[in-house]
């Protein structure tokens, strides 16, 4: 049996913090929708993001991405990340709730910005856990 596509996922780590928090809302209507996630202060997560890569496996190598280069990748990324008060140091959130929903969308097209025309495999998806109880999925869907 001759196998055309397989999917291969790594793991990464990283901390960050995050405030839940509209300007235009007052704090009554913050605190009733948010929750504790409105403490000015911030609060953190040590995130754990899953990063599937689909392709044809190389004949030669027998792999579809050398892992030393998806982490070289990613991790150019996730430093992006990593330690940061999401609101403030990145500029990913200056108009979006850092949410992990919103976190994952743009660590997934970061993340595709980075692997394209790297060679014949590309991102199918991620899933990003906030906690171990709660992740979020995105992926890229087939056309």
């Amino acid at each position: 049996m001759s196998l055309k596509r397989v999917l291969i996922t790594k793991k990464f780590e990283f901390s960050a913090s995050h405030r839940y928090w509209r300007e235009e809302w007052s704090e009554e209507k913050n605190n009733e929708v948010f929750g504790l996630c409105t403490s000015p202060y911030g609060h953190g997560h040590n995130y754990e993001l899953h990063v599937s890569v689909t392709g044809a496996i190389d004949p030669k190598t027998g792999m579809i991405i050398n892992l030393s280069d998806l982490k070289k990748y990613v991790n150019k990324v996730v430093r992006e990340f990593d330690h940061k008060y999401l609101n403030v140091d990145t500029p990913y959130f200056m108009e979006s709730i850092p949410t992990t929903e919103n976190i994952a969308g743009v660590l997934f097209r970061r993340i595709d910005e980075e692997l394209r025309d790297k060679g014949d495999f590309r991102l199918q998806r991620i899933r990003l856990y906030e906690r171990k109880d709660l992740y979020v999925d995105v992926w890229r869907e087939d056309k």
